[in-house]
Protein backbone atom coordinates (compact mmCIF):
# COMPACT_ATOMS: atom_id res chain seq x y z
CA UNK A 1 0.00 0.00 0.00
CA UNK A 2 1.48 3.71 -1.19
CA UNK A 3 0.95 6.94 0.73
CA UNK A 4 -1.45 7.72 -1.80
CA UNK A 5 -3.73 4.76 -1.61
CA UNK A 6 -7.53 5.37 -1.42
CA UNK A 7 -7.25 8.84 -2.69
CA UNK A 8 -9.77 9.06 -5.39
CA UNK A 9 -12.21 7.71 -3.06
CA UNK A 10 -11.74 10.03 -0.16
CA UNK A 11 -11.55 13.16 -3.07
CA UNK A 12 -15.25 11.82 -3.98
CA UNK A 13 -16.51 11.80 -0.36
CA UNK A 14 -15.46 15.42 0.03
CA UNK A 15 -16.55 16.23 -2.78
CA UNK A 16 -19.82 14.83 -2.13
CA UNK A 17 -19.74 16.77 1.37
CA UNK A 18 -18.87 19.78 -0.03
CA UNK A 19 -21.61 19.34 -2.93
CA UNK A 20 -23.24 22.89 -1.25
CA UNK A 21 -20.27 24.86 -0.51
CA UNK A 22 -18.24 24.52 -3.46
CA UNK A 23 -20.84 25.40 -5.96
CA UNK A 24 -22.31 28.55 -3.92
CA UNK A 25 -19.11 30.04 -3.59
CA UNK A 26 -17.37 29.47 -6.80
CA UNK A 27 -20.72 31.22 -8.37
CA UNK A 28 -20.77 33.80 -6.11
CA UNK A 29 -17.32 34.77 -7.12
CA UNK A 30 -18.13 33.85 -10.95
CA UNK A 31 -20.89 35.91 -11.59
CA UNK A 32 -19.28 39.12 -9.46
CA UNK A 33 -16.39 38.98 -12.22
CA UNK A 34 -18.45 38.26 -15.15
CA UNK A 35 -20.94 40.86 -14.44
CA UNK A 36 -17.94 43.17 -14.26
CA UNK A 37 -17.36 43.95 -17.94
CA UNK A 38 -21.06 44.88 -18.65
CA UNK A 39 -21.60 47.01 -15.70
CA UNK A 40 -17.84 49.01 -16.57
CA UNK A 41 -19.03 49.28 -20.25
CA UNK A 42 -22.13 51.17 -18.85
CA UNK A 43 -20.18 52.99 -16.42
CA UNK A 44 -17.84 53.94 -18.49
CA UNK A 45 -18.62 53.90 -22.01
CA UNK A 46 -16.22 56.12 -24.01
CA UNK A 47 -12.62 55.91 -23.98
CA UNK A 48 -11.85 58.96 -23.19
CA UNK A 49 -13.98 58.05 -19.57
CA UNK A 50 -12.00 55.22 -18.90
CA UNK A 51 -8.83 57.70 -19.31
CA UNK A 52 -10.26 59.94 -16.88
CA UNK A 53 -10.84 56.72 -14.55
CA UNK A 54 -7.10 55.73 -14.35
CA UNK A 55 -6.35 58.78 -14.17
CA UNK A 56 -8.18 58.99 -10.74
CA UNK A 57 -7.04 55.66 -10.02
CA UNK A 58 -3.08 57.28 -10.40
CA UNK A 59 -3.70 59.91 -8.39
CA UNK A 60 -5.82 58.71 -5.42
CA UNK A 61 -3.38 56.42 -3.12
CA UNK A 62 -6.42 55.53 -0.80
CA UNK A 63 -8.19 53.79 -3.75
CA UNK A 64 -5.16 51.89 -5.25
CA UNK A 65 -4.93 50.62 -1.74
CA UNK A 66 -8.21 49.71 -1.50
CA UNK A 67 -8.47 48.30 -4.99
CA UNK A 68 -5.24 48.31 -6.40
CA UNK A 69 -3.52 49.75 -9.63
CA UNK A 70 -5.49 49.98 -13.21
CA UNK A 71 -3.06 49.10 -16.18
CA UNK A 72 -5.39 49.80 -19.07
CA UNK A 73 -8.68 50.91 -20.02
CA UNK A 74 -10.38 48.55 -22.12
CA UNK A 75 -12.94 47.02 -20.15
CA UNK A 76 -10.66 43.68 -19.31
CA UNK A 77 -8.29 45.28 -17.79
CA UNK A 78 -10.51 47.39 -16.02
CA UNK A 79 -12.72 44.37 -14.66
CA UNK A 80 -9.28 42.76 -13.19
CA UNK A 81 -8.15 45.94 -11.73
CA UNK A 82 -12.08 46.37 -9.97
CA UNK A 83 -12.80 42.41 -8.82
CA UNK A 84 -8.94 41.17 -9.08
CA UNK A 85 -8.36 41.48 -5.48
CA UNK A 86 -11.10 40.91 -3.84
CA UNK A 87 -11.83 37.55 -6.27
CA UNK A 88 -8.72 36.15 -5.23
CA UNK A 89 -9.52 37.06 -1.83
CA UNK A 90 -12.59 35.05 -1.83
CA UNK A 91 -11.20 32.09 -3.74
CA UNK A 92 -8.28 32.02 -1.19
CA UNK A 93 -10.95 31.82 1.85
CA UNK A 94 -12.89 29.29 0.19
CA UNK A 95 -9.64 27.03 -0.80
CA UNK A 96 -8.68 27.49 3.17
CA UNK A 97 -12.07 26.22 4.46
CA UNK A 98 -12.01 23.22 2.02
CA UNK A 99 -8.78 21.78 3.07
CA UNK A 100 -9.37 22.55 7.34
CA UNK A 101 -12.24 20.72 6.52
CA UNK A 102 -11.27 17.86 5.31
CA UNK A 103 -7.69 17.77 7.44
CA UNK A 104 -7.65 18.91 10.95
CA UNK A 105 -11.41 19.11 11.08
CA UNK A 106 -11.59 14.72 10.45
CA UNK A 107 -9.06 14.57 12.84
CA UNK A 108 -10.29 16.46 15.60
CA UNK A 109 -13.76 14.96 15.04
CA UNK A 110 -11.81 11.31 15.05
CA UNK A 111 -13.14 10.41 11.49
CA UNK A 112 -10.00 10.34 10.49
CA UNK A 113 -8.44 8.03 12.89
CA UNK A 114 -11.31 5.69 11.71
CA UNK A 115 -10.79 6.15 8.03
CA UNK A 116 -7.28 5.79 8.52
CA UNK A 117 -7.72 1.91 9.83
CA UNK A 118 -8.57 1.11 6.74
CA UNK A 119 -6.64 0.84 3.47
CA UNK A 120 -5.34 4.92 2.91
CA UNK A 121 -2.57 5.77 2.63
CA UNK A 122 -0.55 8.12 5.13
CA UNK A 123 -1.10 11.09 2.83
CA UNK A 124 -3.98 10.62 1.20
CA UNK A 125 -6.68 12.48 3.41
CA UNK A 126 -3.78 15.45 2.62
CA UNK A 127 -3.99 15.09 -0.90
CA UNK A 128 -7.66 14.34 -1.37
CA UNK A 129 -7.98 17.82 0.45
CA UNK A 130 -6.23 19.87 -2.05
CA UNK A 131 -7.50 18.19 -5.14
CA UNK A 132 -10.73 18.94 -3.64
CA UNK A 133 -9.82 22.63 -3.19
CA UNK A 134 -7.94 22.40 -6.79
CA UNK A 135 -11.47 21.64 -8.03
CA UNK A 136 -12.94 24.50 -6.91
CA UNK A 137 -10.07 26.77 -7.83
CA UNK A 138 -9.79 25.28 -11.17
CA UNK A 139 -13.60 25.58 -11.85
CA UNK A 140 -13.80 29.49 -11.31
CA UNK A 141 -10.68 29.60 -13.17
CA UNK A 142 -12.39 28.33 -15.87
CA UNK A 143 -15.53 30.02 -15.73
CA UNK A 144 -13.60 33.13 -15.72
CA UNK A 145 -11.29 32.32 -18.16
CA UNK A 146 -14.25 31.35 -20.50
CA UNK A 147 -16.92 33.65 -19.64
CA UNK A 148 -13.96 37.09 -19.90
CA UNK A 149 -13.07 35.60 -23.70
CA UNK A 150 -14.92 38.31 -25.54
CA UNK A 151 -12.24 40.64 -24.09
CA UNK A 152 -9.13 38.53 -24.71
CA UNK A 153 -8.50 35.15 -25.17
CA UNK A 154 -4.88 35.65 -23.92
CA UNK A 155 -5.89 38.18 -20.42
CA UNK A 156 -8.99 35.64 -20.02
CA UNK A 157 -6.61 33.42 -19.19
CA UNK A 158 -3.88 34.51 -17.34
CA UNK A 159 -6.60 36.28 -15.19
CA UNK A 160 -8.68 32.33 -14.52
CA UNK A 161 -5.28 30.93 -13.83
CA UNK A 162 -3.81 33.81 -11.56
CA UNK A 163 -7.50 33.26 -9.61
CA UNK A 164 -6.93 29.89 -9.36
CA UNK A 165 -3.37 30.19 -8.51
CA UNK A 166 -4.25 32.14 -5.38
CA UNK A 167 -6.61 29.69 -4.49
CA UNK A 168 -4.02 27.00 -4.47
CA UNK A 169 -1.52 28.92 -2.44
CA UNK A 170 -3.61 29.15 0.31
CA UNK A 171 -4.76 25.99 0.03
CA UNK A 172 -1.31 24.44 0.30
CA UNK A 173 -0.80 27.13 3.11
CA UNK A 174 -3.59 25.74 4.93
CA UNK A 175 -2.54 22.88 4.88
CA UNK A 176 1.12 23.33 6.63
CA UNK A 177 -1.03 25.19 8.87
CA UNK A 178 -3.29 22.12 9.62
CA UNK A 179 -0.22 20.12 10.61
CA UNK A 180 0.78 22.43 12.85
CA UNK A 181 -1.75 23.30 14.68
CA UNK A 182 -4.15 21.05 17.02
CA UNK A 183 -7.36 22.47 16.28
CA UNK A 184 -9.58 23.37 12.92
CA UNK A 185 -10.50 25.94 14.67
CA UNK A 186 -7.05 27.53 14.81
CA UNK A 187 -5.88 26.82 11.68
CA UNK A 188 -8.44 28.81 9.80
CA UNK A 189 -7.42 31.44 11.92
CA UNK A 190 -4.16 31.58 11.73
CA UNK A 191 -4.74 31.13 8.02
CA UNK A 192 -7.24 33.83 7.87
CA UNK A 193 -5.11 35.94 9.62
CA UNK A 194 -2.33 35.84 6.73
CA UNK A 195 -4.79 36.04 4.37
CA UNK A 196 -5.73 39.02 6.18
CA UNK A 197 -1.68 40.48 6.00
CA UNK A 198 -1.24 39.62 2.25
CA UNK A 199 -4.06 42.13 1.78
CA UNK A 200 -2.73 44.53 4.07
CA UNK A 201 0.62 44.15 2.31
CA UNK A 202 -0.65 44.70 -1.01
CA UNK A 203 -2.39 47.42 -0.26
CA UNK A 204 0.67 49.31 1.73
CA UNK A 205 2.69 48.97 -1.78
CA UNK A 206 -0.35 49.54 -3.53
CA UNK A 207 -0.55 53.14 -1.63
CA UNK A 208 2.77 53.72 -2.50
CA UNK A 209 3.46 53.20 -5.70
CA UNK A 210 1.44 53.87 -9.04
CA UNK A 211 2.46 50.22 -11.07
CA UNK A 212 2.11 47.46 -8.41
CA UNK A 213 6.47 47.82 -8.43
CA UNK A 214 6.52 48.37 -4.63
CA UNK A 215 8.18 45.45 -2.91
CA UNK A 216 5.29 45.42 -0.45
CA UNK A 217 3.44 44.63 -3.44
CA UNK A 218 5.41 41.59 -4.67
CA UNK A 219 5.50 39.77 -1.53
CA UNK A 220 1.76 39.18 -1.55
CA UNK A 221 0.14 36.63 -3.54
CA UNK A 222 -2.99 39.50 -3.87
CA UNK A 223 -0.07 41.46 -5.45
CA UNK A 224 1.09 38.59 -7.63
CA UNK A 225 -2.59 38.45 -9.30
CA UNK A 226 -2.75 42.09 -10.05
CA UNK A 227 0.90 42.26 -11.50
CA UNK A 228 -0.15 39.83 -13.75
CA UNK A 229 -1.15 42.49 -16.06
CA UNK A 230 -4.44 40.91 -17.50
CA UNK A 231 -5.41 42.34 -20.69
CA UNK A 232 -2.83 45.11 -20.09
CA UNK A 233 0.37 43.44 -21.65
CA UNK A 234 0.01 40.24 -19.73
CA UNK A 235 3.14 38.70 -17.93
CA UNK A 236 3.04 34.84 -17.88
CA UNK A 237 6.35 34.23 -16.05
CA UNK A 238 4.46 35.43 -12.94
CA UNK A 239 1.81 32.68 -12.99
CA UNK A 240 5.50 30.62 -12.11
CA UNK A 241 5.39 32.27 -8.33
CA UNK A 242 2.63 30.76 -8.01
CA UNK A 243 3.55 27.34 -9.35
CA UNK A 244 6.83 27.81 -7.01
CA UNK A 245 4.62 28.62 -4.13
CA UNK A 246 2.57 25.96 -4.57
CA UNK A 247 5.23 23.41 -4.73
CA UNK A 248 7.25 24.38 -2.01
CA UNK A 249 4.47 24.71 0.51
CA UNK A 250 3.08 21.61 -0.82
CA UNK A 251 6.43 19.93 -0.17
CA UNK A 252 6.24 21.22 3.48
CA UNK A 253 2.63 19.87 4.06
CA UNK A 254 3.70 16.62 2.55
CA UNK A 255 6.67 16.51 4.57
CA UNK A 256 5.01 17.46 7.76
CA UNK A 257 2.10 14.87 7.27
CA UNK A 258 4.61 12.04 7.55
CA UNK A 259 6.25 12.75 10.99
CA UNK A 260 3.48 13.29 12.74
CA UNK A 261 0.52 10.93 14.08
CA UNK A 262 -3.04 11.44 13.35
CA UNK A 263 -4.77 14.11 15.67
CA UNK A 264 -1.28 15.01 16.66
CA UNK A 265 0.16 18.94 16.16
CA UNK A 266 3.54 19.83 16.05
CA UNK A 267 2.22 23.02 18.39
CA UNK A 268 -0.11 21.21 20.99
CA UNK A 269 -2.87 23.39 22.83
CA UNK A 270 -1.53 24.60 25.77
CA UNK A 271 -4.22 23.18 28.32
CA UNK A 272 -6.22 25.23 30.60
CA UNK A 273 -8.21 25.16 33.82
CA UNK A 274 -11.60 23.65 34.55
CA UNK A 275 -12.61 25.90 36.99
CA UNK A 276 -12.33 29.76 37.54
CA UNK A 277 -12.46 31.83 34.46
CA UNK A 278 -13.46 28.92 32.86
CA UNK A 279 -16.34 27.51 35.52
CA UNK A 280 -19.11 28.70 33.40
CA UNK A 281 -20.38 27.44 29.53
CA UNK A 282 -20.74 31.05 28.81
CA UNK A 283 -16.86 31.31 29.55
CA UNK A 284 -15.88 28.34 27.49
CA UNK A 285 -17.31 29.98 24.19
CA UNK A 286 -15.92 33.39 24.92
CA UNK A 287 -12.84 31.32 25.45
CA UNK A 288 -12.78 29.60 22.13
CA UNK A 289 -14.49 32.33 20.40
CA UNK A 290 -12.31 35.58 21.76
CA UNK A 291 -9.69 35.29 18.70
CA UNK A 292 -12.44 35.58 15.97
CA UNK A 293 -13.89 38.36 17.78
CA UNK A 294 -10.74 40.12 17.83
CA UNK A 295 -9.62 39.48 14.60
CA UNK A 296 -13.00 40.49 12.96
CA UNK A 297 -13.29 43.41 15.43
CA UNK A 298 -10.13 44.89 14.04
CA UNK A 299 -10.60 44.25 10.81
CA UNK A 300 -14.03 46.20 10.28
CA UNK A 301 -12.61 48.88 12.23
CA UNK A 302 -9.77 49.34 9.87
CA UNK A 303 -12.31 48.73 6.94
CA UNK A 304 -14.27 51.54 8.44
CA UNK A 305 -11.60 53.71 8.60
CA UNK A 306 -10.38 53.43 4.98
CA UNK A 307 -13.70 53.41 3.12
CA UNK A 308 -14.36 56.66 5.47
CA UNK A 309 -11.29 58.01 4.04
CA UNK A 310 -12.35 57.81 0.33
CA UNK A 311 -15.53 59.65 1.32
CA UNK A 312 -14.24 62.90 0.29
CA UNK A 313 -13.27 61.87 -2.72
CA UNK A 314 -15.94 59.87 -3.96
CA UNK A 315 -18.16 62.93 -5.51
CA UNK A 316 -15.08 63.48 -7.90
CA UNK A 317 -14.76 59.76 -9.15
CA UNK A 318 -17.93 59.72 -9.62
CA UNK A 319 -18.16 63.49 -11.03
CA UNK A 320 -20.75 63.48 -13.88
CA UNK A 321 -21.19 59.61 -14.93
CA UNK A 322 -24.85 59.14 -14.31
CA UNK A 323 -24.60 55.33 -14.63
CA UNK A 324 -22.10 55.37 -11.82
CA UNK A 325 -24.23 57.64 -9.64
CA UNK A 326 -27.61 55.34 -10.24
CA UNK A 327 -25.30 52.06 -9.13
CA UNK A 328 -24.46 54.28 -6.21
CA UNK A 329 -27.88 55.47 -5.41
CA UNK A 330 -29.41 51.95 -5.58
CA UNK A 331 -27.52 51.01 -3.12
CA UNK A 332 -27.11 53.58 -0.56
CA UNK A 333 -30.09 55.90 -1.65
CA UNK A 334 -30.88 58.86 -3.12
CA UNK A 335 -29.97 61.48 -0.35
CA UNK A 336 -26.99 62.97 -2.07
CA UNK A 337 -23.44 61.11 -3.35
CA UNK A 338 -21.74 61.38 -0.09
CA UNK A 339 -24.52 59.84 1.81
CA UNK A 340 -25.89 56.90 -0.33
CA UNK A 341 -21.77 55.65 -0.53
CA UNK A 342 -22.15 56.16 3.03
CA UNK A 343 -25.25 54.24 3.19
CA UNK A 344 -23.42 51.77 0.43
CA UNK A 345 -20.08 51.17 2.31
CA UNK A 346 -22.24 50.50 5.58
CA UNK A 347 -24.38 48.10 3.71
CA UNK A 348 -21.69 46.19 2.42
CA UNK A 349 -20.04 45.56 5.52
CA UNK A 350 -23.31 44.34 7.06
CA UNK A 351 -23.38 41.78 4.43
CA UNK A 352 -19.60 40.78 5.19
CA UNK A 353 -20.56 40.78 9.17
CA UNK A 354 -23.32 38.18 7.85
CA UNK A 355 -20.46 35.77 6.89
CA UNK A 356 -18.71 36.11 10.41
CA UNK A 357 -22.20 35.41 11.88
CA UNK A 358 -23.22 32.06 10.29
CA UNK A 359 -19.38 31.31 11.38
CA UNK A 360 -19.78 32.34 14.55
CA UNK A 361 -23.33 30.20 14.91
CA UNK A 362 -21.75 27.09 13.18
CA UNK A 363 -18.92 26.85 15.84
CA UNK A 364 -21.73 24.95 18.19
CA UNK A 365 -21.84 22.06 15.06
CA UNK A 366 -18.47 21.83 15.29
CA UNK A 367 -18.32 21.26 19.30
CA UNK A 368 -20.83 19.15 18.54
CA UNK A 369 -19.48 17.15 15.95
CA UNK A 370 -15.78 16.86 17.57
CA UNK A 371 -17.47 15.06 20.40
CA UNK A 372 -16.20 18.05 23.00
CA UNK A 373 -20.35 18.97 23.72
CA UNK A 374 -21.00 15.67 25.19
CA UNK A 375 -18.28 16.14 28.53
CA UNK A 376 -19.90 19.46 28.73
CA UNK A 377 -23.42 18.63 28.67
CA UNK A 378 -22.96 15.38 30.84
CA UNK A 379 -22.38 18.41 33.65
CA UNK A 380 -24.99 20.48 35.11
CA UNK A 381 -25.34 22.55 32.08
CA UNK A 382 -28.14 22.31 29.47
CA UNK A 383 -27.97 22.24 25.92
CA UNK A 384 -30.08 25.91 26.01
CA UNK A 385 -27.28 26.94 28.85
CA UNK A 386 -24.75 25.60 26.15
CA UNK A 387 -26.06 27.25 22.97
CA UNK A 388 -26.63 30.52 24.47
CA UNK A 389 -23.07 31.23 25.40
CA UNK A 390 -22.06 30.98 22.32
CA UNK A 391 -25.28 32.43 20.59
CA UNK A 392 -24.21 35.66 22.94
CA UNK A 393 -21.16 36.26 21.09
CA UNK A 394 -22.31 35.47 17.83
CA UNK A 395 -25.42 37.73 18.04
CA UNK A 396 -23.35 39.91 20.25
CA UNK A 397 -20.12 40.24 18.39
CA UNK A 398 -22.34 41.26 15.34
CA UNK A 399 -23.22 44.34 17.54
CA UNK A 400 -19.56 45.30 18.50
CA UNK A 401 -18.07 44.81 15.17
CA UNK A 402 -20.63 47.05 13.16
CA UNK A 403 -19.98 49.48 15.91
CA UNK A 404 -16.25 49.31 15.19
CA UNK A 405 -16.88 49.91 11.73
CA UNK A 406 -18.76 52.88 12.69
CA UNK A 407 -15.91 54.10 14.73
CA UNK A 408 -13.78 53.13 12.23
CA UNK A 409 -15.33 55.34 10.02
CA UNK A 410 -15.85 58.18 12.20
CA UNK A 411 -12.01 58.10 12.35
CA UNK A 412 -11.90 58.01 8.47
CA UNK A 413 -14.25 60.75 7.63
CA UNK A 414 -14.37 62.97 10.20
CA UNK A 415 -18.45 64.09 9.99
CA UNK A 416 -22.03 62.73 10.70
CA UNK A 417 -20.24 60.50 13.82
CA UNK A 418 -23.83 59.65 15.20
CA UNK A 419 -25.99 59.01 11.66
CA UNK A 420 -22.80 56.62 10.67
CA UNK A 421 -23.15 54.95 13.84
CA UNK A 422 -26.67 55.03 13.24
CA UNK A 423 -26.27 53.69 10.04
CA UNK A 424 -23.65 50.63 10.74
CA UNK A 425 -25.94 49.75 13.65
CA UNK A 426 -28.98 49.05 11.41
CA UNK A 427 -27.48 46.76 9.83
CA UNK A 428 -27.51 44.57 12.28
CA UNK A 429 -31.12 43.66 12.08
CA UNK A 430 -30.22 41.51 8.68
CA UNK A 431 -27.21 40.71 9.78
CA UNK A 432 -29.16 38.75 12.77
CA UNK A 433 -31.67 37.21 10.71
CA UNK A 434 -28.93 35.21 8.59
CA UNK A 435 -27.84 34.10 12.13
CA UNK A 436 -31.18 32.76 12.72
CA UNK A 437 -31.22 30.93 9.78
CA UNK A 438 -28.08 29.41 11.01
CA UNK A 439 -29.52 28.40 14.38
CA UNK A 440 -32.68 27.27 12.77
CA UNK A 441 -30.71 24.92 10.27
CA UNK A 442 -28.23 23.74 13.47
CA UNK A 443 -31.15 23.08 15.72
CA UNK A 444 -33.34 21.07 13.14
CA UNK A 445 -31.41 19.92 10.60
CA UNK A 446 -27.93 19.60 11.96
CA UNK A 447 -26.23 17.56 8.94
CA UNK A 448 -27.06 20.58 6.75
CA UNK A 449 -25.72 23.37 9.26
CA UNK A 450 -23.16 24.42 6.49
CA UNK A 451 -26.00 25.29 3.88
CA UNK A 452 -26.19 28.32 6.41
CA UNK A 453 -23.05 29.36 4.61
CA UNK A 454 -24.77 29.21 0.95
CA UNK A 455 -27.73 31.39 2.26
CA UNK A 456 -24.90 33.68 3.43
CA UNK A 457 -23.31 33.83 -0.19
CA UNK A 458 -26.34 33.93 -1.54
CA UNK A 459 -27.24 37.59 0.21
CA UNK A 460 -24.23 38.40 -0.32
CA UNK A 461 -23.95 37.88 -4.11
CA UNK A 462 -27.36 39.80 -4.47
CA UNK A 463 -26.28 42.72 -2.63
CA UNK A 464 -22.98 43.06 -4.02
CA UNK A 465 -24.08 42.39 -7.95
CA UNK A 466 -27.58 42.95 -7.63
CA UNK A 467 -27.53 46.68 -7.87
CA UNK A 468 -24.78 46.87 -10.28
CA UNK A 469 -26.95 44.67 -12.90
CA UNK A 470 -29.92 46.66 -12.03
CA UNK A 471 -31.63 43.61 -11.09
CA UNK A 472 -35.37 43.55 -10.20
CA UNK A 473 -36.54 44.95 -6.65
CA UNK A 474 -38.08 41.57 -6.30
CA UNK A 475 -34.69 40.30 -5.95
CA UNK A 476 -32.76 42.90 -3.84
CA UNK A 477 -35.91 41.86 -1.49
CA UNK A 478 -35.13 38.46 -1.10
CA UNK A 479 -32.30 39.52 1.20
CA UNK A 480 -33.24 40.94 4.62
CA UNK A 481 -30.76 43.64 3.73
CA UNK A 482 -32.84 44.95 1.10
CA UNK A 483 -35.60 45.99 3.44
CA UNK A 484 -33.15 48.56 5.84
CA UNK A 485 -33.86 51.80 5.44
CA UNK A 486 -30.81 53.32 3.74
CA UNK A 487 -29.12 55.26 6.09
CA UNK A 488 -27.29 58.37 6.91
CA UNK A 489 -29.49 60.64 4.64
CA UNK A 490 -32.49 58.41 4.29
CA UNK A 491 -35.66 58.70 7.09
CA UNK A 492 -35.02 56.01 9.80
CA UNK A 493 -37.83 53.37 9.10
CA UNK A 494 -38.66 51.54 12.81
CA UNK A 495 -41.13 49.44 10.95
CA UNK A 496 -38.67 46.94 8.78
CA UNK A 497 -36.13 47.13 11.31
CA UNK A 498 -38.89 45.52 14.09
CA UNK A 499 -39.95 43.35 11.91
CA UNK A 500 -36.71 41.63 10.84
CA UNK A 501 -35.28 41.90 14.07
CA UNK A 502 -38.78 39.54 15.09
CA UNK A 503 -38.05 36.89 12.75
CA UNK A 504 -34.32 36.14 13.52
CA UNK A 505 -35.68 35.81 17.17
CA UNK A 506 -38.54 33.58 15.77
CA UNK A 507 -35.78 31.82 13.76
CA UNK A 508 -33.42 31.49 16.53
CA UNK A 509 -36.16 29.89 18.67
CA UNK A 510 -37.51 27.39 16.44
CA UNK A 511 -33.61 26.24 16.23
CA UNK A 512 -33.44 26.14 19.72
CA UNK A 513 -36.41 24.07 20.40
CA UNK A 514 -35.13 21.74 17.83
CA UNK A 515 -31.69 21.74 19.49
CA UNK A 516 -33.50 20.62 22.56
CA UNK A 517 -35.67 17.51 21.57
CA UNK A 518 -32.89 15.56 19.08
CA UNK A 519 -30.23 13.90 19.56
CA UNK A 520 -26.70 14.57 19.39
CA UNK A 521 -24.56 14.28 16.35
CA UNK A 522 -22.11 12.06 16.94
Amino acid sequence: MTSLTGTGTLLRFSLRRDRVLIPVWVAVNALMVLSMPNTLKGLYGTEAERTDLLHQVATNSSFRALIGPAFGTDLGALTAWRVGVYAGALTAVTALLIVVRHTRDEEESGRQELIASGAVGRRASLTAALLAAAVASGVLGLLVAAGLTGQGAMGALVFGLGLAGVGMVFATLAAIVAQVTESARLARGLTAGLLGAAFVLRAAGDAARTDGSSVWTWVSPLGWLENLRAFAGERWWVLGLFAAAVAGQGAVAYALAGRRDVGMSFLPTRPGPATGRLGTAAALAWRLQRGSVLGWSTGFFLAGVVYGGLTDGVADLVGDNEQAREIVERMGGQSGITDAFLASMTGMLGLVAALYVVASVLRLSGEETSGRAEPVLANAVGRLRWAAGHLAIAFGGAVLIMLLAGLGFAVGYGHQVGPVLGACLVQVAGVWVIGGVAVLLFGLLPRAAVAAWGVAGAVLLIGWVGPALDVPQAVLDVSPFGHLPKLPGGSMEWGPVLVLLAVAAVLVAVGLAGLRRRDLTT
